[in-house]
């Protein structure tokens, strides 16, 4: 598993069982059995994904008698959306420059036609 908390997240993410287990958390607290409902996996496969996304802080496990309800921990995903942010800054002013030279190159083509 990955040190630092970003690259564990990536981790975590890398594996579309583990983004629709995730998924589902959004909805609220499911159990394993509920998590594992819809995959075609035993409960330990998805008992191992649950490790992976738990050891990256993406959920957390509570105790309620005899119920292990998992719980979706949004603070990986804030930061990991904080991390892309900057790059999605960066490709806005990227794309919004070759829209304004497209702009250009179509101006001065249609003064050309005139």
């Amino acid at each position: 598993m990955p040190a630092d908390p970003l690259s564990a997240t990536f981790f975590a993410l890398a594996d579309p069982t583990r983004r629709a287990i995730l998924a589902r958390l959004v909805q609220g607290d499911a159990s394993v059995k509920e998590l594992a409902q819809p995959h075609q996996m035993s409960l330990a496969a998805v008992s191992k994904h649950l490790k992976v996304l738990e050891s990256a802080k993406l959920i957390s496990r509570g105790r309620e008698a005899q119920w292990r309800p998992c719980h979706l921990e949004p603070a990986p995903l804030r930061d990991l959306a904080t991390w892309l942010e900057s790059y999605r800054q960066f490709w806005d002013r990227n794309l919004d420059g070759l829209a304004a030279y497209l702009q250009a190159l179509q101006r001065d083509a249609k003064k050309q036609g005139d």
